[in-house]
Order: C-alpha cells, then structure tokens, then sequence
C-alpha cells in the first residue's frame, strides 16, 4: 500500500508539472509581445556605458530585475485575491511613468543634440563620477524594468486566472524567469558584439570568412546600439501608450471606435493600434515632463 501511495503521489506531481509546462507556454507566448519591448528598452539603458563595464551594468540591471519580479509576484497574486481593483490605477501609473521617462529622454537628446558624445556630456555637467554615473544609469534601468515586468507578471497571471494558488504562483515565477534570462542573455550578447568582432578579425588566420564576419560585427555593432536606442525609446511610448489605453475605459472605447471600420483579422487594426498607442504615449509624456518641469522650477528658486 505504501508503494502504490508513493506511484500515486509521483503520477500527481507528473500530472501537475506537465498541467505547469503547459500553462506555462501558454503565458510565456501571451507575454512574447512584451519581451520585444523589454529587450529594445534594456539595450537602450546600458547604452553608453564604458565598454569594459558593460558586463557587469548588464548582470547589475539583471538581478535588479531579478527582485522586481521577485516583489511583483506575490504582490501581483496577492492583490488579485484581496484588492483586484487596485491593478489598474497602478498599471495606469506604471504607463504614464513610462511615458514621461520616454519624453524625458527625447527632451535631453534635443537639448544636447549639437553635443557629439551626450552622455558624456550629461555625466559632466551633472557632475557625476564614472562610478555615480553608471549607479545612475543602473537604478533608471531598474526602476524601468519593474514596470514592464509589472505587464508580463500581469499578463501571465491572466492566463491562469481560473487555477489553484499553487499553479498561479509556479507558472508567474516561471515566466519571470524565463523572461529575465532571455531579455538579459540577449542584451549583454548585443552590448559585447563589437568585442566579438574584433576578436574574430584577431584569430581569423588565414579564413577570409572570419575576418569579413568580424569587420561586419565591428562596423554594425555601434549601429545596431544606435538603432535600439531608437526603438527603445519608441517602446517607452509604445507600452505606455498601450497601458494607459487600456486601463482607462474611455480611451480604450475610443480606440476600438477609431479602428473599428478596419478589418478585425488583418495586420491594418494592429498597425493602427500600434500607432495610436506610441502618439498617445507621446502626447502623454511631453505634457508630463512639460508639468514636472514647471512644478520643480519654483522649488529651485
């Protein structure tokens, strides 16, 4: 009797770690929109970073994002048993953080725009050291990630809605992980490119294949950091835009009246989504950095 207690016991852990396999591919596909965003964010706030330190900025925002989501877990679980209407004035918050912080940054950019090394620039004339600098830059990129880990936690969370506490917990845990791994193992791939390159041009021999590769990785390395610095920024407004819009009722009906007349099927609604979205996450944000500095001017006089 005990060892048909034990094969039991073992068929209903296998029985329920599968159920978790499953449910788990499910969230983590539902959260893959957001894991684009989050990896273009990231790459984007450990841009210029001294190359030796880009590393460990990467492991630093890593496990910073490691107790973001190490918090919003069971704070996540525990306000959708005892105050689920608290989720959406705090996602709505998140949304319009995100927002300003993407206005913020585009306001900095034009304001150092005759500037050929920005962040250089900004470090000295906020009169930063190199070690205060990259705290700084490390802390954003923290404070950033906690709110796009709050959407994939909550996305994930309402894939499984209907099951146990236990599964809830396993599956949300799971996702974060995995999330953590991925946007992280592919932004410190990303920011160490160049060094790639370079080594391959070193130890090519006599491959031509292999110096050619390196001179492409070398040349498209400081592009491609460009380029996601860009689309970083751009997925600031995106998923603040998109948070905002849907935690806020009236917006979102205006949207669905706006794209309404689309094809409900075809790609022309999500472009259009897409668009409304990254505007409205545009207009929110320089309205916000506009107010913030008008609000801090009196207390510096």
């Amino acid at each position: 009797m005990a060892g048909l207690s034990l094969l039991t016991l073992l068929d209903d852990i296998a029985t329920t770690l599968d159920d978790i396999a499953v449910m788990s591919k499910v969230a983590a596909r539902k959260t893959a929109g957001v894991l684009g965003d989050d990896l273009a964010v990231n790459a984007q706030q450990v841009s210029g970073v001294a190359a030796e330190r880009e590393i460990p900025v990467v492991w630093a925002v890593a496990k910073g994002s490691l107790r973001n989501k190490m918090i919003l877990v069971p704070l996540a679980w525990l306000l959708s048993l005892f105050a689920p209407w608290m989720m959406m004035p705090l996602l709505l918050i998140g949304g319009l953080y995100l927002c300003f912080e993407g206005a913020e940054k585009l306001a900095e950019k034009w304001l150092h725009a005759s500037d050929p090394d920005e962040d250089e620039a900004s470090r000295e004339v906020a009169g930063l050291s190199v070690e205060e600098y990259e705290q700084r830059k490390v802390a954003g990129a923290i404070r950033t990630d906690f709110i796009l880990s709050a959407e994939i936690i909550v996305i994930a969370l309402g894939t499984v809605q209907e099951q146990s506490a236990l599964n809830q917990i396993l599956v949300m845990s799971f996702v974060a992980i995995l999330m953590t791994a991925g946007v992280y193992g592919i932004v410190a791939a990303i920011v160490k490119l160049d060094d790639l390159g370079f080594y391959l041009e070193r130890h090519a021999g006599r491959s031509r294949l292999l110096k050619n590769t390196g001179k492409v990785l070398v040349h498209t390395a400081p592009k491609l950091m460009k380029l996601l610095t860009v689309v970083g920024t751009a997925a600031m407004f995106l998923v603040g835009g998109n948070l905002v819009i849907h935690q806020w009722s009236f917006a979102h009906h205006l949207l669905d009246h706006m794209t309404g007349w689309l094809p409900e099927s075809g790609s022309l609604q999500t472009i259009a989504g897409l668009i409304v979205h990254s505007i409205t996450g545009l207009v929110l944000g320089m309205v916000l950095v506009v107010v913030w500095h008008l609000f801090k001017r009196p207390w510096r006089a």
